[in-house]
């Protein structure tokens, strides 16, 4: 089968080129085909973990299956920021696969991952849903800087954070953190240190949509309509 792939910012200039078609055995998988791209485009080899992955428009794991015809794109963090730290928001679902390949290293004898997940009650109220907004090229810089502030408090080896905005149910996950270190209290510190800083200085706003009245924005006295 022939699979499509896309190539963008540092990933293009790499390659010199916007796509390529490949050639992979039936049933492989984005795996697969990552080992075929680092022996295809050498040049490309040092950003295989380090980037995202999407399969036909939506983001996807290394044991996705590929189909015939399927487009492929290597997607940078949209944050910038340097190898050890990484940040940014989203409108797609965000989980521990985003940041845990983002953060794991050789070295890392600790990788800690923190998913925020949508419950169904604050403070004794019945939640049916949230709502989280954001500025994000604001929030985005902001995560970078508390992202660079743990790693100046504890020895890190990488941290990286994806927030998640939009209307979400309950059991969705609005927040993933992924923190590596060689030693388990410093990454365990940190992670809760950068979830703290995140939910005061970052500019995301959150709705609370009760089952027994208005929608509510946390932080504001004026219930909103």
């Amino acid at each position: 089968m022939e699979v499509t792939v896309r190539f963008f910012a540092g990933c293009r200039e790499a390659v010199k080129r916007d796509e390529a078609t490949l050639s992979l055995p039936d049933g492989a998988t984005l795996a697969d085909l990552q080992v075929a791209l680092a022996e295809e485009y050498p040049a490309i080899a040092h950003y295989a973990q380090r980037v995202r992955y999407s399969v036909n428009w939506e983001y996807a794991a290394a044991d996705a299956k590929l189909d015939d015809g399927d487009e492929v794109a290597m997607i940078p963090p949209v944050a910038g920021g340097s190898d050890r730290s990484r940040a940014w928001v989203t409108e797609d679902v965000v989980s521990e696969d985003d940041v845990r390949p983002l953060v794991e290293t050789s070295a890392s004898g600790a990788v800690v991952i923190f998913l925020g997940v949508v419950r169904n009650h604050a403070e004794g109220r019945a939640v049916e849903a949230l709502t989280y907004e954001a500025y994000p090229p604001m929030a985005e810089k902001t995560m970078l800087e508390v992202a660079e502030e743990a790693h100046g408090r504890w020895p890190l080896h990488r941290v990286a954070v994806a927030h998640r905005i939009g209307h979400l149910r309950i059991g969705d996950a609005s927040i993933a953190i992924g923190v590596s270190s060689s030693h388990r209290k410093e990454a365990f510190a940190a992670c809760e240190f950068v979830m703290d800083r995140i939910k005061e200085d970052v500019p995301i706003w959150k709705k609370e949509h009760w089952a027994d009245g208005p929608a509510h924005w946390v932080g504001d006295d004026a219930e909103a309509e």
